[in-house]
C-alpha cells in the first residue's frame, strides 16, 4: 500500500518503503512468472501437433481419395473391358450365327434357284412338245377334214348311181346290244336305204323284248329318223326287274318298206373292264356296227 505525504514533509523510511514496494511491483508486473511461460510453451506444443496432425489427416484423405479413385478407375476399366468383352464376344456369336443363317439360306436359295432352273427347263420342253403335239393335231384334223370330205363326195357319187339305178332298199346293217352296269343295256343299229328318186324318208323304229309269255316295248328315244343313205340309231334302256328275254324284234318302216327282224338273246363273254356306275360311262358309242 503507498501512501502520498505532503510535499514538505521528508519522511525517507517511508517513501523507500513505497519505492521498494513500487520496484517489486514494477518487476512483478514486468517480468512474468515461470508458471505463465511454461503455460505458454505447452500451448504452443499442443498448437503444433494439432496443426501436424491435421496436416497428417489431411494428406491421409487425400491419399484415400487418390486411392479411392485410382480403385474406382481400375474397377470401371475392369468392368467397362468385361462388359465391352462379352458385348463383342456375343455380336460376335450372333455374327456366326447370322453368317451360317445365310449361308444356309444361300444354299437353300441355290437349290431353289436349281429347281426352278430345272422346272423351267422342263416346262420348255413340255411346252415345246404340246405345242409339236398340238401343230400335228391340227395337221391330223386337216386331213380329217379332207378325207371326211372325199368320203362324202364319193358316197354322193354312190348314192346318185344307186338312185339311178332304182334306190337302196331299207335294211340292217348292223346291229348289237351290251350289257351295262345297274341293270342297264346299251343298243344300236345302222339301218341304210336310199328311195328311187333320192329325197330323205321318215323312219319308224320300234324295239321288243319277248319271251314264252310275254314281251317288252323298249323306249326309245328318238323313236322317227329321217333316212338317206344311212342311220345310227344309239340308245340305252333298263331291263323290268324280273323280266328274261329269250328274243328281240325290230320294226323298220319308212315310206310303203317295211322290215322286221329276230334275234336271239344270248349271253355273251364276261366284261372284265365294266366300270361299276353309269356316271363312270363315256356317251353312247357312234362306232359303226361290225355286221
Amino acid at each position: 500500500m503507498c501512501v502520498k505525504t505532503i510535499p514538505h514533509l521528508h519522511s525517507k523510511p517511508t517513501c523507500l518503503s513505497c519505492q521498494a514496494f513500487t520496484s517489486d511491483d514494477s518487476e512483478r508486473n514486468l517480468l512474468p512468472s515461470s508458471q505463465s511461460v511454461y503455460s505458454i510453451t505447452s500451448s504452443s506444443n499442443i498448437t503444433g501437433r494439432q496443426q501436424g496432425a491435421s496436416t497428417w489427416l489431411m494428406a491421409l484423405f487425400v491419399v484415400a481419395i487418390l486411392v479411392t479413385a485410382i480403385v474406382a478407375i481400375l474397377l470401371g476399366h475392369k468392368l467397362g473391358y468385361q462388359r465391352g468383352y462379352y458385348v463383342m464376344q456375343t455380336e460376335s456369336k450372333q455374327a456366326t450365327i447370322n453368317s451360317e443363317q445365310a449361308t444356309t439360306d444361300l444354299k437353300d436359295l441355290r437349290t431353289s434357284h436349281k429347281a426352278l432352273t430345272n422346272q423351267a427347263a422342263t416346262s420348255k420342253q413340255e411346252l415345246a412338245i404340246s405345242l409339236a403335239t398340238l401343230d400335228e393335231l391340227r395337221q391330223n384334223q386337216q386331213a380329217l377334214k379332207v378325207e371326211s370330205s372325199q368320203v362324202s363326195q364319193l358316197n354322193k357319187l354312190y348314192a346318185k348311181v344307186i338312185v339311178k339305178q332304182g334306190g337302196m332298199p331299207l335294211q340292217i346293217l348292223g346291229a348289237k346290244i351290251e350289257p351295262l352296269p345297274e341293270n342297264t343295256f346299251e343298243y344300236a343299229f345302222d339301218v341304210g336305204m336310199l328311195s328311187e328318186d333320192g329325197q330323205a324318208e321318215n323312219l319308224k323304229v320300234m324295239l321288243t323284248l319277248q319271251n314264252k309269255d310275254s314281251f317288252v316295248e323298249v323306249p326309245l328315244d328318238p323313236a322317227r329318223y329321217t333316212i338317206e343313205g344311212i342311220v345310227r340309231i344309239r340308245g340305252r334302256f333298263v331291263m323290268p326287274v324280273g323280266f328274261k328275254p329269250l328274243q328281240v324284234k325290230l320294226n323298220l318302216k319308212a315310206d310303203d318298206q317295211q322290215v322286221e327282224q329276230l334275234y336271239d338273246w344270248k349271253l355273251g363273254a364276261m366284261v372284265d373292264s365294266m366300270p361299276l356306275s353309269l356316271s363312270d360311262l363315256p356317251e353312247v358309242d357312234q362306232s359303226p356296227v361290225k355286221p
